[in-house]
C-alpha cells in the first residue's frame, strides 16, 4: 500500500471538497474521523462537520483516486431543513440539507 491512513483521509476530503465545490474558508467545519485499510487497496474514510451526527464514507483507492459514488448517512430527515444550524456557515448547512434531501 502506497498511501497512509493520513494520505486516504487527506485525498477523501479534498475530493468532498471539489465534490461540493467548498471554498477554502469553510473547510475547517469538516472533520475526518477515521480512516481505516480495507483489504489490500483501498481505505473507508469516515468524513463529518464536527457537532454533526452526519458521515461520509469515502473510499480512496491505492491509486490515490476517490470512488465518485459515496455514501452519506444521517439521522436527520432532509425535510427538517435548517432547525439544527444555529453557528455553521450558510454552505455548510447546504451542503448538508441537499445530502439529508438526496437520501
Amino acid at each position: 500500500m502506497l498511501l497512509s491512513e493520513t494520505d486516504a483521509g487527506q485525498i477523501a476530503l479534498e475530493f468532498l471538497m471539489a465534490d461540493w465545490n467548498i471554498s477554502e474558508d469553510h473547510r475547517e467545519w469538516f472533520t475526518v474521523f477515521n480512516s481505516r485499510l480495507v483489504g489490500e487497496s483501498w481505505y473507508i474514510v469516515e468524513l463529518g462537520v464536527e457537532g454533526f451526527p452526519d458521515k461520509w464514507f469515502i473510499q480512496v483507492y491505492d491509486t490515490g483516486m476517490c470512488d465518485p459514488n459515496y455514501t452519506f448517512i444521517s439521522p436527520i430527515r432532509g425535510s427538517e431543513g435548517f432547525l439544527d444550524f444555529v453557528e455553521v456557515p450558510e454552505m455548510v448547512a447546504e451542503v448538508l440539507v441537499a445530502e439529508r434531501k438526496s437520501r
